[in-house]
């Protein structure tokens, strides 16, 4: 994952706190839709804002490239793809991070090799506000754009990739395992986690000591702790997909 962690430490957390991950093998048997989460430039495309990676990140290269094979397989198949943006007005802030994917801003917008997802007929788009892109779907009148899009397609399972692991995409998961769990998201059964096709950010300890205002966010632990907490909600993990 790039992480600056040591592998040690890595190794010593995977063996206390295990996640279980299984291949996934989809079939047209069960409808499924795929979850992109905040695969954005802000958040995926060096350069591109203050959440953006400094340089070549290569976990989260790998991450977009992952999630961008799965969007052209779901598209080929015609299946539902939901694509959350983050996206902010600028009076309206989101601490404790900074100002990032203001509203109209490149950050906003789909990495380049997704951009193809704003034309295609299977796909719904839907810009959030906020972490949870499931509390992000709401709109004013209490409806939710997410469960309609599950209740209309008569979604079986989803299976979720983006970015960054252990926040949005781990906030989204755990609070559609809620709702499906109290019977909002019905015909939903399962939440997949697709660990290949995620990604958090990379902060080592030693830049973060560097300033009072960062804390440290070491890249390989922090996606695996993310994992394990999703797999703990109920979550299924799945360590590779593939398709009849």
């Amino acid at each position: 994952m790039g992480s600056q962690s040591s592998p040690p430490t890595l190794e010593f957390l995977k063996e206390e706190i295990p996640v279980k991950q299984q291949p996934l093998l989809l079939s047209q048997n069960i409808k499924t839709g795929l979850v992109l989460v905040d695969l954005v430039n802000g958040f995926c495309t060096v350069g591109s804002g203050h959440l953006a990676p400094k340089e070549e990140d290569e976990g989260v290269s790998k991450m977009v490239e992952e999630s961008v094979k799965l969007a052209k397989k779901f598209a080929d198949n015609n299946w539902p793809i939901f694509a959350f943006l983050d996206s902010h007005h600028p009076d309206i802030p989101e601490p404790p991070y900074p100002p990032h994917c203001l509203v109209g801003s490149d950050e906003a917008k789909l990495v380049p090799d997704l951009l193809w997802l704003e034309n295609d007929p299977n796909a719904t788009l839907r810009s959030k506000e906020c972490i949870d892109g499931f509390i992000g779907s709401y709109e004013k009148d209490g409806s939710n754009v997410f469960v309609d899009w599950v209740k209309s397609n008569q979604i079986k399972q989803v299976l979720v990739c983006g970015i960054c692991t252990d926040v949005c995409v781990l906030d989204f998961t755990c609070s559609i395992l809620s709702a499906r769990n109290r019977g909002f998201l019905s015909p939903l059964e399962n939440v997949i986690v697709a660990s290949q096709a995620c990604s958090t950010y990379d902060l080592p300890l030693h830049v973060a000591k560097a300033s009072k205002d960062l804390v440290s966010h070491p890249q390989a632990l922090m996606h695996h702790v993310g994992l394990y907490i999703a797999w703990g909600r109920g979550a299924q993990i799945a360590s590779e997909v593939s398709f009849e």
